[in-house]
């Protein structure tokens, strides 16, 4: 189906209290097909900015609503149990796609993009995208509907959020060429913009604010926005004072993240981490 057509069928199906049962398994499992494919988003880039397609988030939550559970085994130890049409169904990796063996889910309805390795154990939810040539390290997770663009590098433990609720809420989004260090957590909509270095343990969220020593400023998320970390922002974990006498008396600190440079175009990731870290 055409990503039109795909559109006019889950508005018109999501809004049935019982929609007709094979209906939505056709439904589903060409939205499924298109998502994997590339050929439609949960969100995409838009005269630069970005836009969320709520219909796709409709589209997976359907299949949420309509699909039963399913039980679903690796050998006779690993069992599972999921929404029967969200379950991996067999089908190998596209070409070009490396998944290292150990441990791996790739949601049905998720994009892998030429080039991308997933190292084991790594988890990949439905709707989400991966760019070209990105790596995805060990027991990292990309949560539904995520964008992550190409030449990105999640390093080990690092946590992209997902969201399907509200459908017309931005997912987390990790534009090209950045670097996640290990351990980071990224939330609740933030933006990452191209080129930007996160150190080891990093924490971003709707209600953190980043504070940017080189241009004097603190970038927040505004009510209903998101977090936007700069392009080419390099940022480390901090701290700052905690308000109030008795947080002071005690020596209480919030925590901070901190932009304290920015890539020109030679520096690479490493070598812009190392020098603002040094």
């Amino acid at each position: 189906m055409k990503p039109d057509d795909l559109r006019a069928a889950v508005e018109v199906l999501a809004g049935l209290p019982e929609p007709p049962q094979d209906e939505v398994r056709r439904l589903v499992e060409a939205l499924l097909a298109a998502l994997e494919a590339g050929t439609v988003r949960a969100a995409e880039p838009e005269d630069g900015t970005w836009r969320a397609n709520a219909w796709v988030k409709r589209g997976i939550l359907l299949a949420f609503r309509a699909g039963g559970n399913a039980d679903a085994a690796v050998g006779p130890i690993f069992r599972f149990r999921d929404r029967c049409w969200l379950l991996p169904d067999g089908s190998p990796p596209p070409p070009g796609v490396r998944i290292v063996p150990g441990g791996t889910v790739v949601r049905r309805g998720a994009h892998l993009a030429d080039g991308v390795v997933v190292m084991p154990p790594a988890y990949v939810n439905v709707g989400a995208w991966i760019g070209e040539r990105s790596m995805i390290d060990s027991h990292a997770l990309v949560g539904s509907c995520a964008q992550v663009g190409n030449d990105v590098h999640l390093s080990a433990a690092s946590q992209i959020g997902g969201v399907l609720e509200p459908v017309g809420a931005l997912p987390v989004i990790v534009e090209d060429g950045v670097f996640v260090g290990g351990g980071c957590g990224i939330y609740e909509g933030t933006r990452v913009r191209s080129r930007a270095v996160l150190a080891a343990g990093v924490i971003l969220a709707r209600s953190v604010p980043l504070f940017d020593l080189v241009r004097g400023t603190v970038l927040r998320a505004g009510i209903g926005g998101s977090l936007e970390v700069p392009e080419g922002a390099v940022v480390v974990p901090g701290a700052r004072p905690a308000a109030g006498e008795y947080a002071t008396r005690l020596g209480l600190h919030l925590q901070a993240p901190i932009i304290v440079k920015y890539r020109d175009g030679a520096t690479d990731a490493a070598s812009a981490l190392e020098e603002a870290l040094r």
